[in-house]
């Protein structure tokens, strides 16, 4: 293991050579982990026109890598405690990088979705192990936080940095935005081989002893079929009975999901963690709003490339005022939940997305200064006052022992709220752009509804007093 780091003039807080090393590989992987939607959104108009996808089959170019994400990440973690750590990692990275060079010279959507959704299942294992990797090397007080701090930082950055790089690059080909990750998640693995260390002696001997492949199936099952019934209730019809088959048969996997995880002796996920307040409203309101925001980049960079004329270029900087913010004040966010408390953060960030849906649905839709403007930037601040403030509050909701569980949880939904809300609002769409409008402004609204839940006077003070100290930077 490496060495503990240390301050200048101080034991303890400044790294050693080997740890910057090995906390920069872990936050290059995580920025390419973080800015693989982004990288496909501003592409999906040029992606659609190259290979024939309407809207309701182009957003699986997203919807397919949060399906990867969301479906897989409790099995990833399970995935993680019975190899280890440095393995999966390795193995994970390698994977990506090729599907990222079959997705740029794929030549039919079924394969370019296919390869989405491998990367999603990629960045389901590397980026929770990054966490996990800090918290064995770097040692708990100021040094973790400090490492942690980075790690965020550079996911926090992910999103517009893949808007920028994804705006550059599709202006000379898409292929080249889903190409442009394969070397650097080559280099990434070398410099990994040689820097993550292996896990401890005996670690494997305290692992579940079972995958739980059951429930993994059955939860990624049931979220393929409902982005799927989605997608064709747009083109068939809501009653056809393709449409409807697919619904039920979501239903029906979700059922075998809770079932397997009831029965089961090592459950990937125990479903007595619903019942943990601040966990569900987390849970529920950050996919709210990761789902609304996702759906209106959707509509925008449609409506922006293909009825507006501008380029992708032009829209990956159009979107900074709403990515922008949160990558700037990503080293703050810990004091600001430590001073106000995640609840009234996460009530104030979702009624700043919900006022930006609002403006942008009343309003003509024409201007970007007058009408796309504003939103972005109330989305912007709403991202800076409850992003970190989500994950707070999912976390410091349980003990200790039940924190990675309760990530786990938290980014599930977070990914599903992504799947189908883009799934969603590509079905909605053909009738019109106010009513997809409409649509993202009322889930906006109910995350802002549940976040308002969590500020009655005793669960703020509850929530006060669960917050872990770890979290004021």
């Amino acid at each position: 293991m490496l060495s503990t780091p240390t301050r200048p003039g101080r034991a303890g807080a400044r790294f050693t050579p080997a740890q910057w090393g090995l906390l920069s590989v872990l936050a290059g992987n995580m920025l390419i982990d973080a800015l693989e939607v982004s990288v496909a959104l501003v592409a999906l108009p040029s992606i659609g026109d190259d290979l024939g996808l309407a809207t309701a089959g182009l957003q699986w170019v997203v919807s397919g890598f949060a399906v990867g994400f969301g479906g897989l990440l409790l099995f990833g973690g399970r995935l993680v405690a019975i190899h280890g750590r440095r393995p999966v990692y390795l193995v994970a990275l390698l994977v990506f990088a090729a599907a990222s060079l079959a997705g740029a010279l794929a030549t039919s959507a079924a394969v370019l979705i296919a390869t989405r959704f491998v990367k999603g299942f990629c960045a389901a294992l590397t980026a929770p192990t990054g966490f996990a990797i800090i918290a064995s090397v770097f040692p708990e007080g100021p040094a973790r936080r400090r490492a942690l701090s980075v790690y965020s930082l550079f996911g926090a950055s992910g999103f517009s940095a893949g808007l920028l790089l994804s705006g550059a690059l599709t202006e000379l080909s898409w292929r080249w935005t889903f190409a442009f990750p394969a070397p650097v998640a080559l280099v990434l693995f070398g410099a990994a081989l040689r820097l993550i260390p292996r896990d401890e002696p005996g670690a494997a001997a305290m692992a579940p002893r079972r995958y739980d492949a059951a429930g993994a199936l059955a939860l990624t099952g049931a979220m393929l079929a409902l982005v799927a019934a989605l997608t064709l209730g747009a083109g068939r019809g809501w009653d056809a009975p393709g449409t409807v088959a697919l619904f039920v048969l979501a239903a029906l996997l979700a059922a075998v999901f809770v079932r397997v995880e009831l029965s089961a002796h090592e459950p990937l996920l125990r479903l007595d963690l619903l019942r943990h307040g601040p966990l569900l409203r987390s849970a529920l309101g950050a996919g709210a709003l990761n789902g609304s925001y996702l759906g209106l980049l959707l509509v925008v960079t449609l409506r922006m490339q293909r009825q507006a004329g501008h380029g992708p270029w032009f829209t990956g900087l159009a979107f900074l005022p709403a990515a922008a913010p949160l990558a700037v004040t990503a080293l703050l966010s810990g004091r600001l939940v430590a001073r106000f408390g995640p609840p009234r953060l996460i009530a104030a960030g979702a009624a700043s997305a919900t006022l930006g849906y609002a403006l942008y649905a009343a309003g003509h839709q024409e201007s970007y200064v007058r009408d796309l403007l504003p939103t972005l930037v109330l989305i912007g601040v709403a991202f800076v006052l409850a992003f970190t403030a989500f994950h707070v509050q999912a976390t410091s909701s349980v003990t200790p022992a039940d924190q990675p569980a309760a990530g786990g949880l938290y980014q599930t939904s977070v990914q599903l709220g992504a799947a189908v809300m883009t799934a969603l609002c590509a079905a909605v769409l053909p009738s019109g752009q106010r009513p997809v409008l409409y649509l993202i402004t009322a889930v906006g609204l109910l995350g802002l509804v549940v976040a308002l839940r969590g500020l009655a006077p005793g669960r703020v003070a509850r929530g006060a007093a669960r917050q872990s100290p770890e979290d004021e930077r």
